[in-house]
């Protein structure tokens, strides 16, 4: 979808928790406190009456069932008002970049002029389920009139029935994990092991630079003392990544090790957005406008995460942009042969014409996924506040946003300033 008719939809800035490995730092922190914790965050942040805020759309991906309406239970225990209409969506790793097109669909509609989107998992907190059989049985005794009657169903629990069921990483259709297929994927593109290890070693690298110089802290919220993203690892080199085992793949074929690929991980992210009229009448100065945003899916045969060689392509054709048109490209790193897979079909074309090559210094220049961490749900918000704040400090024009997705989806976007 092209927004050139009906106006613009500003992005006015974002806020989010620091991102740490799950079961460490924030293993004590619910979902729903880490998202209260980054609209509390935004808010503050954008100095902004929570009375303002008129609609709220949340994501989170694994879902806690205790909670199946993440959203208005975030607008309930944060500092927006009750009155705030909410919506909880559930899209994989493309959710944060559709709760923003849910606000932006709300603007550009006319229902609404200020919005809040976001996203955010607990990888340390997981529902834990009860098997199928356990289920069946405790279920069916909660039916039954009698003390006895409940009690004799509940006598045909076995110690088998105990064993609980953790969410897993694995794709419903196929049954294989995202890794494993990102592995029959690089076999299929002919990646190398060191094209993968240099784009982790990247992500590193331009992570600790703009932690330290400030940028990435400027978006973090800070959470229990933790004021930057822990995960970065400044001390890793081509030679450490070199000697890691692969994961996936144990097989000297295998290529996908735990530091080429995103680690599971705890946080959230808020964005505000705005219609650029009552942006105006805020006095306000938005970062970045969203031009366009396209969405694609594909079969997983064809490469569970190949999604954006479709949609990047498509995007870039609405809006008659060229890839050298764009000054900065922020791509989602769930593996470094991920990446690769998708800057070779937007080089060769694939299922649609080729785009050409990326120049690499205009490529995740603040890291991405595998630096930073990917909490599902909240890496689309990410992503999109930190290519809106650089595009910002550099005064570019046109910015890029690519997002692969479990379920052979993605998702792209392109931010503008003029």
């Amino acid at each position: 979808m092209n927004n050139d008719s009906i106006g613009r939809v500003a992005v006015m800035g974002g806020a989010r928790t620091p991102f740490v490995k799950a079961a460490t730092a924030f293993r004590k922190h619910t979902a729903l406190e880490l998202a209260v914790h980054s609209v509390d965050g935004l808010l503050e942040k954008q100095a902004l009456d929570p009375a303002l805020v008129e609609e709220l759309a949340y994501g989170i991906t694994v879902v806690d069932p205790r909670i199946p309406h993440l959203a208005r239970d975030v607008v309930f225990a944060s500092a927006l008002p009750a009155e705030v209409r909410a919506l909880t969506l559930t899209d994989n790793c493309i959710t944060g970049t559709s709760a923003i097109v849910s606000i932006y669909d709300a603007i550009a509609a006319g229902r609404t002029e200020v919005g809040i989107a976001g996203g955010v998992e607990s990888m340390s907190n997981p529902a834990v389920l009860f098997s199928r059989g356990a289920s069946r049985i405790i279920l069916d005794a909660g039916t039954q009139k009698t003390a006895r009657a409940k009690l004799g169903r509940l006598l045909k629990l076995r110690p088998r029935h105990v064993k609980p069921g953790i969410p897993g990483l694995k794709e419903p259709s196929t049954g294989l994990s995202m890794g494993e297929h990102t592995e029959l994927m690089v076999k299929e593109w002919e990646i190398p092991r060191a094209d993968q290890d240099d784009i982790a070693y990247r992500s590193h690298m331009n992570a600790h630079r703009a932690t330290e110089d400030g940028r990435l802290r400027a978006e973090i919220h800070p959470l229990d003392g933790i004021d930057h993203d822990l995960i970065i690892r400044s001390d890793t080199s081509l030679e450490k990544l070199a000697t890691l085992p692969p994961v996936f793949d144990r097989s000297h074929f295998g290529t996908i090790t735990a530091g080429n690929s995103s680690p599971l991980t705890d946080g959230a992210a808020a964005v505000l957005l705005m219609s650029e009229k009552r942006a105006r009448k805020e006095g306000r100065e938005p970062l970045a406008y969203i031009k366009a945003f396209e969405f694609a899916a594909i079969d997983p045969k064809d490469g569970l995460l190949m999604g954006p060689g479709v949609a990047v392509p498509r995007v870039l054709r609405a809006t008659g942009l060229k890839l050298a048109d764009l000054d900065l490209i922020e791509m989602h790193e769930a593996f470094g042969g991920q990446v690769a897979c998708n800057l070779k079909a937007w080089e060769l074309g694939w299922k649609e014409p080729p785009i050409g090559r990326v120049d690499r210094e205009k490529l995740n220049t603040l890291g991405s996924s595998i630096a930073t961490g990917h909490p599902f749900a909240a890496t689309g918000i990410r992503i999109v506040v930190t290519l809106a704040n650089e595009m910002q400090r550099r005064g570019a024009r046109y910015g890029l946003v690519s997002i692969c997705a479990a379920g052979a989806q993605a998702s792209a976007m392109v931010l503008e300033r003029n």
